[in-house]
């Protein structure tokens, strides 16, 4: 089954799709750093209260 776009759609297409994937990358890749500050923060939580440091805090 092919898909026959018309001339609109086409050029519709080529300029929406980039944004949309580098939309849909940068989500990704929020939620990821995001999750990673969450962790490095329990974790600095765990030592703090176990009256060990992590080495890059003071």
């Amino acid at each position: 089954m092919s898909m026959n776009l018309s001339i609109d759609q086409r050029e519709t297409l080529n300029r929406w799709l980039p944004t949309l994937l580098a939309v849909v990358v940068v989500w990704f890749v929020a939620r990821r750093i995001k999750r990673f500050f969450w962790a490095v923060f329990g974790i600095g939580w765990v030592m703090f209260w176990a009256g060990g440091r992590l080495p890059f805090w003071f």
